[in-house]
């Protein structure tokens, strides 16, 4: 697998997004090969009417997040949370990665300015795939109990850690359902 640049490289939203992609209709394609996502699970723990608080984690900027850091935030979290409260939480990532990120390769080292003479503006070839997020939107839902507060937020700032940007945790009671 090829190295990826740096999160700082991509996390701005600078440009339009490329997420069109569709297997019925290939020659109607921008993206000619997707690549693959490394998030494939979504929901996490055990999923109860009877939670009362709701915990989120909401971006305080814009900001396009890739699919392995959102993958390394759940995992993250997840496994605090199972060590810390067993299965009395439910967890759910919120924003699914789709937009398709181009880079155009570059050759590095001795001799690098001969070979990278290229196009300024070429389109680049997909090499990720990441989720745009909007000021104020939710990546993360966590809901549990509200004795389980510290443990929460210790795992939604844990899960923010491994993502660019700025984050908010807010905190929602719920109706319980009887």
């Amino acid at each position: 697998m090829a190295k990826l640049r740096p999160a700082r490289s991509v996390r701005g939203i600078h440009s339009q997004a490329w997420a069109r992609y569709s297997v019925k209709k290939p020659k109607k394609n921008y993206v000619k090969s997707l690549p693959h996502t490394s998030l494939m699970i979504f929901n996490m723990g055990m999923n109860r009417p009877t939670y009362d608080t709701l915990y989120t984690l909401n971006s305080d900027q814009n900001v396009q997040l890739r699919s392995n850091s959102l993958e390394a935030s759940r995992q993250v979290a997840n496994k605090h949370l199972e060590r810390e409260l067993v299965n009395n939480y439910y967890f759910t990532v919120v924003t699914y990665p789709h937009n398709v990120i181009r880079e155009k390769k570059r050759a590095t080292g001795a001799g690098a300015d001969r070979l990278s003479q290229g196009m300024s503006l070429s389109f680049g070839s997909p090499s990720s795939i990441c989720a745009r997020v909007k000021k104020g939107q939710v990546i993360l839902k966590l809901r549990t109990f509200a004795t389980s507060k510290a443990v929460a937020k210790a795992a939604l700032k844990r899960a923010a850690s491994k993502l660019s940007g700025t984050y908010t945790i807010n905190t929602y009671p719920l109706k319980a359902s009887n």
